[in-house]
């Protein structure tokens, strides 16, 4: 059969490689199948040209697979339409964490012939082989080894590997890899349909990086699971499997773990930034998003990320049960205690994204009236609050979101001029390795 997978355009300069497409090409073309990646996030194509091209060029079946969001969901209403405007109109397949948790409406509301949820490499060649309509459930990956190499060859990673990434350097060449699936926390804002962590064999994703720098001459991993620091065992065998690599890389982290010893381990491994979930500097919060932190931990773990020399990243929201002006306080005073100036820092609102269990109690409070009302009418940007749990009006949420933010703004871009202006006074005293007045 031959089979187009569609890669969305989101409007980025540069496009995150498309993992989860990659997997499922690998499958299908493993299964027999004929498989084309149609490039719009490289082109930048408007949506007739999909209709165009399944006009010019007759395909089984399409697939496009989205995750959940304002953006995403009205991209997708889009590219649906061309697809089932074009002539010969392919038996039409949705996948990814947007559809997931919604099948129903997102059919409806498509006219998708399939949907399938979470993990599909194992029945995707079925479901396009047999073309039966309605909704079908992945098989959860018991051990994620099974998976195949994702299908690099199909994609222009000369594109992809331009993405930058915090702390890479101007001649870095950055490509993501997954070194396993899952997370085994259970935050009230998340959703996912397979519990636990499943980690890939330390082996396999040697295998996988070495590929990437011989092939493609990639010097900077960014491991883009949920959570690389699943455990103190794992991170430690990971930092002992890469360091011999050579290559830069930077990962998902998990705060209660962060302890000086093993960030200095992942330094010398070569990791230069690691990217935590902070969500909130309140311990009420805290608990009440089921965050499994406590404000100790975050602040221990935050100091000893600096003091190993590694940059961390800092990811705050507000707006979740709980929360009041003195939680958005606190996290707008830790930012600015701790902030190291390797990235803007901005705090945004808590989205119940359907399937979350927060979803749940905003439709169970009368604050969402489910899927439809979310997609349609409350979540229109990521940084507007679709729902909000404070008991401020959404005028008076913004109006202090608003305050903080520009707090935090100031505060990112003073330092960003205090560093121009001590690069400009070394040239003027003799620097003569200065380069030009540039932005990368």
């Amino acid at each position: 059969m031959r089979i187009l997978l569609v890669v969305y355009d989101n409007d980025s300069y540069i496009h995150w490689f498309p993992q989860g497409t990659a997997y499922i090409a690998a499958a299908l073309r493993n299964a027999g199948h004929e498989v084309t990646i149609y490039q719009q996030d490289v082109h930048h194509w408007p949506e007739t040209h999909l209709t165009n091209y399944l006009d010019a060029n007759k395909f089984d079946g399409v697939g496009v697979g989205v995750i959940g969001g304002y953006y995403q969901f009205a991209k997708l209403l889009k590219i649906a339409d061309a697809i089932n405007k074009s002539k010969h109109r392919p038996f039409f397949v949705l996948g990814g964490h947007g559809p997931s948790p919604e099948p129903e409406y997102f059919l409806k509301r498509t006219g998708a012939d399939a949907v399938l949820m979470g993990e599909g490499e194992r029945i995707v060649a079925t479901l396009f082989e047999q073309q039966q309509r309605g909704m079908y459930k992945g098989s959860g990956q018991a051990d994620v080894d099974t998976l195949p190499m994702p299908a690099y060859d199909l994609f222009p990673i000369e594109y992809y590997r331009l993405m930058r990434m915090p702390k890479c350097k101007n001649a870095d060449f950055v490509m993501p890899v997954l070194s396993g699936r899952g997370c085994p926390f259970k935050c009230n804002f998340c959703y996912r349909m397979e519990k636990g962590f499943r980690a890939r064999n330390v082996d396999a994703i040697v295998a996988e990086v070495k590929l990437l720098q011989n092939r493609y001459g990639v010097t900077y991993v960014a491991f883009s699971d949920e959570l690389l620091m699943s455990s103190v065992e794992r991170t430690e065998q990971m930092c002992r499997a890469l360091k011999p690599l050579g290559v830069r890389w930077e990962c998902n982290g998990r705060l209660n773990y962060a302890e000086k010893n093993l960030l200095e381990l992942m330094r010398d491994a070569g990791c230069v930034f690691v990217n935590y979930g902070i969500e909130a500097v309140d311990d009420r919060s805290l608990r009440m998003m089921n965050k499994a932190l406590t404000v100790g931990q975050i602040t221990r773990g935050i100091e000893n990320t600096l003091e190993a020399g590694l940059s961390p990243g800092f990811n705050i929201i507000w707006g979740n049960l709980g929360d009041t002006l003195e939680t958005l306080e606190n996290g707008v005073k830790f930012l600015l205690k701790y902030d190291d100036g390797a990235q803007l820092r901005t705090i945004r609102p808590v989205t119940p994204y359907p399937g979350s269990p927060l979803f749940a109690e905003a439709v169970k409070r009368g604050a969402l009236g489910g899927v439809a009302d979310f997609y349609e009418s409350k979540h229109v940007n990521s940084d507007l609050a679709s729902v909000q749990f404070t008991g401020l009006s959404d005028f008076e949420f913004h109006a202090a979101l608003c305050r903080a933010n520009k707090r935090l703004l100031r505060n990112y871009y003073l330092k960003q001029h205090g560093r121009a202006v001590e690069q400009t006074e070394k040239l003027y005293a003799g620097d003569t390795g200065f380069r030009g007045y540039r932005q990368t």
